[in-house]
């Protein structure tokens, strides 16, 4: 029986995983292959599961930690999903601000499971504009340096170094970043896609089958500063009701709620790595709209459009930034009060935490065998 195909697609918050992850899928269900996905959070309520089961891919979600951290369950999920939809590959995006991928998930991955699994070369993928600012290559704001170590050990490990979003960078900018890049990690490929409009794809695809990766010692990591960049960032995850007494334009709301988030977080000084916000309609479960702000100077956009008005339907909003996670409640607050207040519609919240993720304790650690 052939071994299934295990990708795993990493990078920081913002850098466009989940668009890059259903791209991949559907290039190989398109070439007949059946595909499963695993996505992963520090807890439940996930923008991303959302929107890729809303796709029609099998998914299976791993929350209460990373990957390196809930390993066994990584594993039982790959088995739940073998058992019901029996993938050729399993495509699996870890927490965006996870690092030490290849010692405490691919290693031992390989080792230990490598009868049922040939694990493909580590994707990392990275939002040009952030990258740009955090190598030196350009001024604004990024975060601190902390956070900003978890950033660059990402790309320390990675097998394939994918430049995604290049639809937004001219030329001489992109060229500039791809030497950077290729010059500080020489071990990886420097590749350069566009998941948005599905350019590049080929080139990344080829990559991926090209083999399992190098095999190399564990990455030196320094766990004490890794936690501690962890710790700076606040988790928001928010599930919440939406209903009207009449037909209402979601995309508008899901857009003037991401504008007006994004503005009170960006206001407080505060760095967004991630906000982003599903709107499935209650009587619709297979339409859905999705907004993104990866940025403070980077305005919410629409990247998936309902296609037709509606009169209540299931928002989920996640947020990831460097901020207090009491902060972003309390935004979170304001902003919906303020979208009742309107008088448009009704939130009725069902679910809303907020937190700091707690120290990564890997499961297991490995060399390469």
């Amino acid at each position: 029986m052939a071994k299934a195909r295990y990708i795993m697609v990493g990078g920081f918050l913002g850098a466009g995983k989940t668009t890059g992850i259903l791209r991949l899928a559907q290039r190989l269900s398109g070439e007949g292959l059946r595909v499963g996905l695993i996505t992963n959070d520090q807890s439940y309520g996930l923008v991303d599961t959302a929107m890729l089961s809303s796709h029609g891919f099998p998914t299976a979600e791993i929350t209460g930690g990373c990957f390196c951290c809930r390993f066994n369950s990584l594993v039982g999920a790959a088995e739940q999903l073998a058992e019901d939809a029996r993938p050729d590959v399993f495509i699996a995006e870890p927490v965006g601000s996870c690092t030490d991928l290849k010692a405490t998930v691919d290693y031992p991955l390989r080792r230990m499971y490598g009868d049922d699994y040939a694990v493909a070369p580590l994707s990392v993928l990275l939002d040009p504009a952030r990258a740009l600012r955090i190598l030196g290559l350009e001024t604004g704001k990024s975060f601190s340096p902390k956070v900003t170590y978890i950033y660059e050990k990402q790309l320390e490990e990675a097998d394939l170094i994918v430049i995604n979003k290049v639809d937004l960078l001219s030329p001489e900018r992109l060229d500039t970043l791809r030497q950077a890049l290729a010059a500080r990690f020489p071990a990886a490929q420097v590749l350069c896609i566009s998941a948005r409009e599905g350019r590049g794809l080929d080139e990344w695809m080829r990559a991926i089958d090209a083999g399992e990766g190098r095999a190399a010692s564990a990455m030196a990591v320094d766990y004490d500063t890794y936690a501690e960049g962890e710790a700076l960032l606040g988790w928001l995850n928010c599930t919440a009701q939406v209903s009207a007494a009449q037909e209402f334009d979601g995309n508008r709301l899901l857009t003037r709620l991401a504008e007006d988030l994004q503005r009170r977080i960006v206001a407080e000084g505060s760095e967004v790595a991630h906000l982003k916000m599903t709107l499935t309609p209650a009587e619709n479960g297979n339409d859905l709209g999705v907004v993104n702000a990866v940025r403070n100077d980077l305005r919410a956009e629409l990247s998936h459009a309902l296609q037709e008005p509606l009169d209540a339907g299931q928002l989920i909003l996640n947020v990831r930034a460097e901020a207090d996670p009491d902060l972003l409640r309390a935004l979170v607050t304001e902003t919906f009060e303020e979208a009742r207040r309107a008088g448009e519609v009704e939130l009725d919240v069902e679910h809303l935490e907020s937190f700091r993720p707690g120290r990564p304790v890997p499961t297991h650690r490995l060399a390469a065998v």
